[in-house]
């Protein structure tokens, strides 16, 4: 009589596609625990204290697990001496890097500025203007070589008009509006600028590109950086 083996002895063979397969008893709890935190992440200090784990273990759990890629160090605008983690197939949410306007935890004063300056710009240029119409027209400018996307204007749009720089209207279909459909929100300059060359009332030095420029003191007239090579500038004499 031939006996058929017991199936149920067989060993489970290793799934290879594991990517936690060598995770220890406390590599496993807080892969875990990270893991259920998705784009919010969690702080070290958290880790601690709901696991009750040593801070020697947590540290070497933590070295551990970034080693094998399955999770990554994150930074937090609202805390940024506090160390936070996540599984690296999330990305973090807006509240912990501040979204768009954030490089790195900090916020990207610069880029502000330029935008705010060319939508400025091309309100007084186009008169009346929508939000989808601003960014279009940024964007065929070349002025800014990042990707800049429709709500982040509409968010610059909406400070100017807090600013009282601009004023936010909608169509009525008639005269000024007639390309606009109705009901359509736009934007018209409020009149506190010079319309004249469409300069507003920061002044001519924040109209252009110099304005803003990190590295305006080092321009001269015939040096390594200067007006006649600054393919900024070139495109704000052609605007």
């Amino acid at each position: 009589m031939v006996r058929t083996p017991d199936t149920s002895l067989k060993r489970r063979r290793p799934d290879p596609n594991s990517t936690s397969q060598s995770l220890t008893d406390s590599d496993r709890i807080l892969y875990d625990l990270i893991k259920s935190k998705q784009d919010m992440g969690i702080w070290i200090g958290d880790m601690k204290r709901e696991k009750k784990l040593p801070d020697h273990v947590v540290k070497k759990s933590l070295k551990s697990l970034q080693g094998k890629k399955l999770i990554k160090e994150v930074v937090s605008v609202q805390n940024k001496g506090k160390k936070y983690y996540m599984a690296v197939e999330f990305e973090p949410s807006k509240e912990l890097t501040g979204g768009a306007w954030y490089v790195e935890g900090n916020l990207d004063t610069d880029f502000i500025k330029l935008l705010k300056e060319l939508c400025l710009r091309h309100v007084f240029k186009m008169k009346v203007a929508t939000t989808e119409g601003i960014s279009e027209s940024i964007r065929r400018s070349g002025v800014i070589k990042v990707e800049c996307t429709t709500q982040q204007i509409a968010e610059i749009l909406r400070v100017l008009v807090l600013d009282n720089e601009i004023m936010e209207l909608r169509s009525t279909e008639m005269g000024e509006f007639a390309s606009i459909p109705l009901g359509t929100v736009c934007y018209k300059s409020s009149g506190k600028g010079a319309p004249v060359g469409g300069v507003s009332k920061t002044g001519a030095m924040a109209s252009i590109p110099c304005g803003v420029c990190p590295r305006i003191t080092e321009c001269t007239p015939d040096g390594i950086i200067s007006p006649r090579t600054c393919v900024y500038f070139t495109k704000w004499l052609d605007f």
